[in-house]
């Protein structure tokens, strides 16, 4: 999993064998809290467990799904 802003730099990577929800929660949970604030869009591949990351700790983010 990796986090790019709209300027294409990259704010961080997890690495790791599973993409299901805990390490979606974790890996977007520790990127808000580096951040200090929540994004304001959300651009994920089509992994179901982003979703479930979205609204646990973002449910005010518009969350948009691409390939």
């Amino acid at each position: 999993m990796a986090a790019v802003d709209q300027d294409g730099n990259v704010l961080d990577i997890l690495i790791q064998s599973r993409h299901n929800a805990k390490a979606a929660k974790r890996f977007f949970g520790k990127l808000m809290r580096k951040q200090a604030r929540a994004p304001r869009v959300l651009v994920a591949d089509k992994f179901a467990s982003y979703v479930v990351a979205h609204k646990d700790l973002m449910p005010s983010v518009e969350h948009r799904r691409s390939k």
